[in-house]
């Protein structure tokens, strides 16, 4: 009876997955997907099958690094294939002084939204309204928000401009 305990014990104990996630969760399965082999590429002419070895420093090392984390590339062989037969390396740079201008014009953005969706309640509620004091009173508060989406736009339009002197600059 002890021994049958035994090995029930151990007929329940699966292999861990690489990051230590309980099998049958949804976690442990997602480990195993990643480790699954990449699918098999059918031209013989596109296989990668010569291996070459090289050693570098390590600056160009650090540099073929950088420019894999910086490009669409995923690992640095694949930097160093690209250099060899002469593929274009598409870097990704992101400037960071432009940070606060684009905060600011999504900002700018956001409240245009809001005050259009205010002008067409506005517009709605003047539709369907009976008498002509309830016209009057929303003509002049639609009036009121088109003055603020005037200055929003101007606003928009200085931050454009300056923008469009940085990137124009010769």
């Amino acid at each position: 009876m002890r021994a049958a305990r035994w090995i029930f014990v151990y007929k329940n104990i699966l292999p861990p997955s690489r990051s230590g996630h309980a099998l049958g969760t949804r976690d442990a399965l997602s480990d195993y997907k990643s480790a699954m082999p990449r699918p098999k590429i059918k031209d013989e002419n596109e296989r990668l099958n010569c291996p070459v070895i090289i050693r570098l420093n390590k600056t160009s090392f650090e540099r073929l690094e950088k420019m894999a984390k910086d490009s669409g590339c995923r690992t640095i062989g694949e930097v160093a294939r690209r250099i060899i037969t002469g593929k274009q390396i598409i870097m990704h740079h992101k400037d960071v002084s432009m940070n606060g201008p684009m905060e600011e014009l999504a900002l700018i953005r956001k409240e245009i939204k809001s005050i259009g969706i205010n002008i067409n309640q506005q517009t709605h509620y003047f539709h369907t309204s009976q008498s002509a004091a309830e016209r009057a009173f929303y003509v002049g508060k639609t009036a009121e928000m088109y003055k603020a989406i005037d200055q929003k736009v101007n606003r928009l339009l200085t931050i454009v401009s300056k923008l469009a002197e940085k990137w124009l600059q010769k």
